[in-house]
């Protein structure tokens, strides 16, 4: 296909996407699914999953591979861009306070899943064609174990926001948590990954480098951002830079982050939370907001759905393992974060709503899989497993933490 044959095609799909979002929320809303999840399941059956199987030359013809490519960039300018919005609603005094509860349910979310999830990964290893031959036990356990411990982070924010908790003690505490989850499970893969190439720098870049840049934006940073933002609201004729410096910054925020190994959206998050408050926070989530929301985030969700295939489990031993996946799945995340919440001095209510949660996986479990499988480290079989837990697990959250009457602010 030439550029313009692609540009055309792009916008069709755009179209279609965008429809089809709107009208699998509408259809979900009544089952307490946020739209969120609904541009989720859009993306799955827009893929190979649904419209792959019913039509399959039509889906081939609506999302040729050559369009793939710009859709992937899309989806990624989205996602940085609302996890920007994220961090500019994230409330670091309100943490501070809750540091403690925060610390302890994101370590509980951490090492439940991760030992239960790496046992697990020893005993498929040796019984089924799971990951490929060059891995070990170890590193089995390891993989595994991380991809058990993270968290729908892009999801658990927007369920958050959409359901009017930005800001709260209960919004903050779960993102917190979140965030300090999903760091730690990309270092675990990245020192993963330092086993099969030999090169000690990516884990030392992963660990080191997302400290020292978390350490810096929240200190030196915050005050050198204060001070530019003072400056370029200063004067009538610099207020017009104010939105493209920010966009300059994220920007660059993101590179940086993404070179190092911990993703593009933590450095968009951290770079929110560390713009200064009041009038400025309000106007840039004005002016980024409506277009990143309704046109490019959903492209992140359908991006990773079009590269999902789960129609690969053909008996009842492949279902009775993806089940056994999906309970150890619950147990060591929804559990384990649940029972820390409330010895840190957490409500019930609140406790159970936090390990709801944490429990959805969604598109950051997707991303850190599409790693792992793009490596050479899991089966396709494997992949389509845990692509099935990240799933349900995403749809789970919603009605559950509706169903503990969490949804009021703390």
């Amino acid at each position: 296909m030439t550029p313009f044959e692609i540009s055309v095609r792009l916008f069709l799909q755009l179209a279609i996407v965008l429809g089809a979002c709107r009208i699998v929320g509408r259809l979900a809303r009544p089952f307490g699914q946020p739209q969120v999840v609904a541009e989720m399941l859009t993306g799955v059956l827009l893929g190979p999953s649904l419209l792959g199987v019913v039509a399959p030359s039509l889906q081939a013809w609506l999302f040729p591979e050559p369009t793939k490519p710009v859709i992937y960039v899309l989806a990624q300018i989205g996602l940085v861009l609302y996890m920007f919005l994220v961090g500019l609603d994230f409330d670091l005094d309100l943490i501070r306070h809750r540091l403690r509860s925060a610390l302890a349910v994101s370590w509980a979310g951490i090492a439940a899943p991760f030992a239960l999830g790496g046992t697990l990964a020893l005993v498929l290893r040796d019984r089924f064609p799971f990951f490929t031959p060059g891995v070990s036990r170890l590193q089995a356990f390891l993989l595994f174990g991380a991809a058990l411990s993270i968290t729908a982070f892009p999801m658990l924010a927007r369920i958050i926001h959409e359901r009017g908790l930005t800001g709260t003690a209960l919004g903050t505490l779960a993102l917190a948590a979140g965030s300090l989850d999903d760091a730690a499970a990309w270092c675990l893969l990245a020192v993963v990954l330092t086993g099969f190439t030999g090169d000690l720098s990516i884990a030392a870049l992963a660990v080191g480098g997302g400290a020292a840049y978390l350490l810096t934006m929240l200190t030196l940073g915050r005050r050198a951002l204060a001070t530019l933002y003072a400056w370029l609201t200063g004067a009538a004729e610099r207020e017009g830079l104010v939105l493209p410096v920010s966009l300059v910054l994220l920007c660059l925020a993101a590179w940086l982050t993404d070179s190092l190994g911990i993703y593009a959206v933590f450095g968009a998050f951290i770079f929110g939370a560390s713009v200064p408050r009041g009038p400025l926070q309000a106007r840039l989530e004005g002016q980024i907001a409506p277009l990143t929301t309704v046109l490019l985030l959903p492209m992140f969700f359908v991006n990773s759905g079009l590269n999902t295939a789960v129609g690969l489990l053909d008996s009842w031993i492949s279902w009775g393992v993806a089940a056994a996946i999906l309970a150890v799945a619950v147990i060591g995340k929804g559990v384990a974060c649940a029972v820390a919440a409330r010895l840190s001095g957490e409500t019930p209510r609140d406790a159970l709503a936090l390990g709801a949660l944490m429990n959805a996986r969604g598109l950051m479990e997707l991303i850190l899989l599409n790693i792992a499988y793009e490596r050479g480290l899991i089966t396709q079989m494997l992949f389509t497993m845990l692509v099935i837990m990240a799933v349900v697990t995403t749809l789970m959250a919603v009605p559950f933490f509706n169903r503990v009457g969490s949804l009021a602010r703390a």
